[in-house]
């Protein structure tokens, strides 16, 4: 269900009913950023301002988590502290982000974006070759509805390859939570709808929605089905499910999983693969923060232009950087799934009706000349 909807709201009607539309509106009102968008559609400072401040406070929130998945992963291959792993690579990042500028992340994303999807694929391949093929694995794990957590079932789980009950507390959470937050959120988030202003025209965006569709169907697909026939490995090597072998700590799962369970020298892959990942994420959620910081809050306030928010949108980001770095340090086990829709269900309680309204509304139609 949730693959389905990454595709369906993340990819088609994302670039289909909304990217060409916000990037032809964008052109028109000449905005940079999506508080820049929403105020010049709207007429509003304020609406500036305080989407600004939205993005600001609540992005380090995913910041973080992205930051623990790769720290926990480098911490588990490569046995060095966590505390530190987390200090070294916010440092790497920042200093990526600083001197690259979006310029820079958005040139490295393809490379990066290659190596995720190449280190993804073989994943994927070996996990089946090593369990005995896609209908013996599965098959496995179905019968292992004996060994799914108590507290899930009593609560309306079913097993590890069967949806809740339906209405069960469960099935509210997981719903409400993971599968709406993180899929309908993710079309109202601030660095994607940037990224639709700055596409250089619709056949870009066309081509998008192939390319984009078939990395979606192999990146969170890929981590779903490796989370799960995770516990099929475990059990037959350790007798223990994935949840029992890291201590209640979720977020170990598939680094403990990589490590033992693929060669070396993959994991040493999938480590730059991961790595990849993180700082194609993290710079552009730096870059979004730093600028809501510099350009929307603080630009707005001293009715500034861009040319003179340079150091200011640098402040935001060495902001953004740090608390996402404390956060890091203080947020509890178990973290990155809860994090992820939590900031994907603010994007979209925030953020969704205002964009829909503000490419969809016909009010102030010469705001809305749709110019190739």
């Amino acid at each position: 269900m949730l693959a389905f909807l990454n595709l369906s709201v993340g990819i088609f009607i994302a670039f289909v009913f909304l990217g060409k539309r916000t990037r032809r509106i964008g052109v028109n009102l000449k905005s940079v950023t999506f508080p820049d968008f929403l105020a010049r559609r709207f007429d509003s400072k304020f609406l500036k301002i305080f989407s600004g401040l939205i993005i600001f406070l609540g992005m380090p929130l995913y910041s973080s988590v992205v930051l623990i998945g790769a720290a926990r992963f480098i911490e588990t291959s490569l046995s060095i502290n966590f505390q530190v792993v987390l200090l070294l690579f916010s440092i790497i990042i920042a200093v990526y982000v600083f001197y690259g500028g979006i310029k820079g992340v958005m040139y490295t994303d393809a490379l990066q974006g290659t190596i995720m999807f190449c280190g993804m694929i073989f994943l994927l391949i070996f996990i089946y070759w090593k369990l005995g093929g896609v209908i013996q694995a599965n098959t496995v794990l179905t019968n292992m509805v004996s060994l799914y957590p108590h507290e899930a079932l009593s609560q309306g789980g079913t097993g590890f390859t069967s949806f809740p009950k339906i209405g069960s507390p469960f099935w509210w959470y997981l719903v409400s939570t993971l599968i709406m937050g993180v899929g309908i959120g993710t079309i109202a988030q601030p660095q994607l709808i940037v990224r639709f202003m700055t596409v250089k025209s619709d056949r870009e965006l066309n081509r998008a929605v192939l390319i984009g569709g078939i990395f979606i169907a192999v990146m969170p697909v890929t981590a779903y089905i490796a989370g799960s026939l995770s516990n099929v490995y475990f059990y037959q090597k350790l007798g223990k499910t994935a949840v029992e072998v890291v201590g209640g700590n979720v977020d170990k799962i598939i680094s403990i999983f990589i490590n033992m369970a693929l060669p070396e020298w993959f994991v040493y892959v999938f480590l730059l693969t991961l790595l990849a990942a993180a700082m194609s994420t993290l710079s552009s959620l730096y870059h979004i923060q730093g600028t809501s910081f510099g350009s929307d809050i603080v630009g707005t306030i001293k009715n500034q232009i861009a040319e003179n928010l340079v150091t200011p949108t640098k402040i935001g980001i060495l902001i953004a950087v740090v608390i996402s770095l404390v956060l890091g340090y203080i947020l509890p086990a178990s973290v990155i799934a809860l994090g992820t829709s939590l900031f994907m269900g603010i994007c979209a309680a925030a953020f969704l009706p205002l964009f829909i309204a503000s490419i969809y509304w016909k009010g102030q139609q010469e705001k809305v000349q749709l110019q190739e």
